[in-house]
């Protein structure tokens, strides 16, 4: 047979062949006088065996093992370790698909920073009417940031007090109010009065338990400095100033 003939019974590429050769997975034939493989019967039996245990999920590097009478493993051996990878694939996508659900369930969650928690969606949704400000957007894609690199108790204990600091009109519309102080900072100097007016706002308006458990800021840390040098310099001197109030250092 000519590796066409080959491929086609046993159904796969020329291509595959070629490469099942280069592997050393299938045995290359004799070459006949012309120059062409001459495939037997043998040949094809080997490649529908590559076929069927590729067809099973075995990476190639697992079929040469199969295959190698001398590599010592069994086929069972590896056929149950291939069935545990594919229950835990299962299990993944199970997951996968339950959150899915759930943010179907929840259109509110499918922010333009989301998906985010519903717990987040909530906190968006309650200050929606500062969608408009510059600042509001980046606040919310820092928020939808830290949900999903914190660790799972930093990210229940910023929401829980995420979600008590903006439970009241009175509370939104003062977020509002420290939305605008700071996106009129954009252009401002590090000198210029307003930066302390909204420090103060913003301390007022951020609850302290967002705060570490020791209360005290690192304003060195890697990530401060990052989100310092994201924003224009009088706004980062706000922000850090209103750190400083909160962490009891003063502005």
């Amino acid at each position: 047979m000519r590796i066409g003939e080959l491929a086609g019974v046993v159904g796969v590429t020329t291509r595959a062949v070629r490469h099942y050769h280069h592997l050393g997975l299938l045995p290359e034939p004799e070459r006949m006088g012309n120059g062409y493989r001459d495939y037997t019967l043998r040949h094809a039996v080997v490649l529908a065996r590559i076929r069927r245990l590729t067809e099973l999920g075995l990476g190639l590097a697992e079929v040469r093992d199969v295959l190698a009478d001398e590599a010592g493993r069994d086929l069972v051996e590896v056929l149950a370790e291939l069935d545990e990878d594919l229950a835990r694939q299962e299990a993944a996508l199970r997951e996968r698909r339950a959150r899915l659900r759930a943010l179907l369930r929840n259109a509110e969650a499918l922010t333009a920073e989301g998906p985010v928690s519903p717990e987040l969606a909530a906190v968006f949704a309650e200050l929606a009417h500062a969608s408009d400000s510059p600042m509001a957007a980046r606040d919310r894609e820092m928020l939808a940031f830290i949900e999903t690199t914190a660790a799972p108790e930093d990210r229940e204990r910023m929401m829980a007090a995420l979600g008590g600091a903006f439970a009241t009109p009175e509370a939104v519309a003062r977020a509002h109010e420290v939305y605008v102080l700071l996106d009129v900072l954009v252009d401002a100097g590090i000198d210029d009065p307003r930066v302390g007016e909204a420090a103060h706002a913003l301390a007022g308006c951020l609850p302290r338990e967002l705060l570490p458990e020791a209360g005290c800021i690192d304003h060195d840390d890697t990530f401060l400095r990052a989100l310092y040098a994201d924003f224009a310099p009088a706004q980062a001197a706000a922000v850090r100033g209103a750190l400083l109030i909160l962490g009891g250092q003063g502005a």
